[in-house]
């Protein structure tokens, strides 16, 4: 896995030593994703945790924004797996 850091004083990211610019929801998915390593979220709770409401609402919102972030994220972006029927999460 390509290592990612976050800097939450700056609210910066760091793949392999070079730092990102991400938008600010980009960066509260990351993290939130980077919590929870390695476990499968479903959409209604990354929404609820990122967004502050439930997913029904937008259902595009989500993949819009893993789909930026996996791009922005590089190589490090193929870590954020997509769980058919479920969610996403973060890791091998």
């Amino acid at each position: 896995m390509e290592k990612i850091s976050l800097d939450n004083d700056r609210r910066a990211v760091i793949v392999d030593g070079e730092e990102l610019t991400l938008t600010f929801k980009e960066y509260e998915l990351l993290q939130y994703l980077m919590l929870n390593k390695e476990i499968v979220l479903a959409r209604s709770k990354i929404m609820d945790a990122v967004w502050g409401y439930d997913f029904e609402v937008e259902s595009r919102t989500l993949d819009m924004h893993i789909r930026s972030l996996r791009q922005k994220l590089g190589v490090a972006g193929e870590n954020i797996k997509t769980i058919r029927n479920v969610g996403y999460k973060l890791g091998e």
